[in-house]
């Protein structure tokens, strides 16, 4: 699709430039993020036509607006049914020191209101860091707009001193989530390796660290300290699938 030239109107350049973001996502075939871009830029080019006056304008934008619709359904009935066939994959590769991978710029697109239940596999959710890290991702898990009321949590217990600390940590985050509407189950299991995270919406994602792929911040007033977005990262791969037949842990 042809780059556009839209004007130099905050909200022509703000169109301009999700636009180009998602003809470059679309052509490294990042369908699924391409897809978020162009329903965002053509919002965005709406708001334009509404403010226009000039009936040429109007029908160029109109034109152009056609053009980006037709390709944003075209990747959606392509995404649709890679999901139906099972056959949809992506791969994000997690380089070491980089920064931008917070749990809500990793997880936030598969999460929306049909989202209600979430079972996390994670043979590490034992130490301080470990525990603040799962709090985190349930801060994330109850935010609008996903409407999770129940969180299963399969991990392994911490057998040496730090034992109780992880279990009563545990606790206080259920109980603190049950203040919230939310139920946490929590098992534990000696044999469990894999890590794995799955919501009931079909979505699962495999991170090669689990949710501890973050990197102790350098001081506790460095950036990063409490935006994972600047917090550097380890080395780690990140599996996403699609499953309609979503199977429990």
């Amino acid at each position: 699709m042809a780059k556009s030239r839209l004007g130099l109107d905050p909200e022509s350049a703000a169109a301009a430039t999700v636009l180009k973001r998602a003809v470059e996502l679309d052509a490294e075939s990042r369908y699924q993020q391409a897809l978020v871009c162009y329903q965002e830029g053509i919002d965005l080019l709406l708001q334009v036509l509404k403010g226009t006056k000039d009936d040429t304008k109007k029908c160029n934008l109109r034109k152009r607006i056609s053009g980006y619709m037709d390709r944003a359904e075209n990747i959606k009935k392509y995404l649709d049914q890679e999901k139906e066939d099972g056959k949809y994959h992506k791969q994000i590769k997690i380089e070491e020191n980089s920064t931008g991978f917070s749990y809500v710029s990793l997880f936030q697109e598969y999460l929306n209101e049909t989202v209600t239940e979430v079972w996390i596999e994670d043979p590490y959710i034992r130490h301080t860091h470990q525990l603040y890290n799962f709090l985190r991702f349930c801060e994330m898990l109850i935010k609008k707009p996903s409407g999770v009321k129940t969180i299963h949590l399969l991990t392994s217990l911490d057998e040496g001193g730090g034992k109780y600390q992880q279990i009563s940590g545990l606790e206080e985050i259920q109980e603190s989530l049950r203040n919230h509407g939310v139920l946490l189950e929590l098992e534990y299991s000696s044999s469990i390796h894999d890590r794995e995270i799955r919501f009931n919406n079909g979505w699962i994602i495999k991170i090669g660290r689990g949710l501890d792929y973050f990197k102790k911040p350098q001081g506790r007033f460095s950036l990063g300290y409490y935006d994972f977005d600047l917090r550097p990262c380890h080395e780690t791969t990140v599996d996403i699938f699609h499953n309609k037949h979503t199977k429990k842990i």
